[in-house]
C-alpha cells in the first residue's frame, strides 16, 4: 500500500484521487467528514492541553461555606 502512494507524484495523482474520492462519498458527505475531523483535532488539544495542566482543587461543602462567610 505505501508503495503505491510513493508512486503517485506530482500534482496529477492528487487530483485523480480527489475526484476519486469525491465519486465515492459525495459532494454533500465531504464537508461532514472534514467538520468531524476539525472537531477530533480539537478535542484531541483540548485533552492534550488539560493533561500538561495540574487538575484543579475542587473545595468540600466545608470549605465552601467557610469561604462564603469570609
Amino acid at each position: 500500500m505505501f508503495n503505491t502512494l510513493a508512486m503517485i507524484e506530482g500534482p496529477t495523482g492528487w487530483v485523480i484521487i480527489g475526484v476519486i474520492v469525491l465519486l465515492l462519498f459525495g459532494g454533500s458527505k465531504i464537508p461532514e467528514m472534514m467538520k468531524g475531523l476539525g472537531t477530533g483535532m480539537r478535542e484531541f488539544k483540548k485533552g492534550l492541553k488539560e493533561e500538561e495542566e495540574p487538575p484543579k482543587k475542587e473545595l468540600t461543602e466545608g470549605e465552601k461555606d467557610s469561604a462564603k462567610k469570609e
